[in-house]
């Protein structure tokens, strides 16, 4: 279980680091992890298979076969260490992006599992990290964030957890901080249309009509000290 909540690194990366003793010996270690150059989504073997690929389509020859599922598990494996390698994702994220690459679905879940089990796939953690995100660096409502971390395909417990101390209290202030900040480059404006345009630029950032009308006028009334 997870309780970070730092506001300090709002980014999605995800640490590379395997439960101690999660393997039994290096050779297990090194077998999940095989690298498998022509298997990554944008190595140099990849790029040229693909060109000997449209060669022998161009010149009629016939397709190479299967892959066995020993190398289509490899192939998932660098996938996701890929995508992850990049940003954080959900595991709907990850699944996704292996059907994408037609990997089979039970190959892709038991690869998920496993990197579930790793700790490297963690859905919970992936929901505090982007909830904390989207509040302190963008602002954005509870709502806003819940609707975006359904979009991911997080799950609706883990979605409660992670907005959990995000109280009401906090959804007005965090309000009145980004009026405040964003009305400072709208002075020049005409009061009703810059109070349109804050409300307007509320409403984006997901905060129902009452929240941000009562944002509106602690912010002019902050600037008029």
């Amino acid at each position: 279980m997870h309780d970070g909540r730092s506001s300090d690194s709002p980014s999605e990366s995800t640490p590379w680091a395997f439960p101690e003793e999660y393997f039994k010996s290096e050779g297990e270690r090194e077998s999940f992890l095989d690298s498998g150059q022509e298997d990554l989504p944008f190595s140099r073997s990849r790029k040229s298979a693909n060109r000997r690929k449209n060669s022998s389509e161009h010149s009629g020859e016939t397709t190479s076969k299967p892959l066995s599922p020993e190398k289509l598990e490899r192939r998932a494996k660098n996938v996701v260490l890929h995508q992850l390698s990049r940003q954080a994702k959900s595991a709907q994220q990850l699944r996704e992006v292996l059907e994408k690459r037609e990997i089979p679905r039970d190959i892709a879940e038991s690869v998920i599992l496993r990197f579930t089990e790793a700790g490297l796939i963690d859905d919970l953690q992936f929901a505090i990290t982007v909830a904390n995100s989207r509040r302190n660096t963008r602002g954005l409502s509870t709502s806003a964030i819940r609707r975006e971390l359904v979009k991911k395909g997080v799950d609706a417990a883990h979605i409660d957890q992670a907005l959990r101390e995000f109280a009401a209290e906090d959804e007005l202030e965090i309000a009145v901080r980004i009026t405040v900040r964003r009305q400072r480059s709208m002075m020049k404006l005409e009061p009703e249309v810059r109070r349109r345009r804050l409300l307007g630029f509320l409403a984006r950032k997901g905060y129902p009509g009452t929240i941000a009308y009562r944002a509106l006028k602690l912010a002019e009334e902050q600037s008029e000290l």
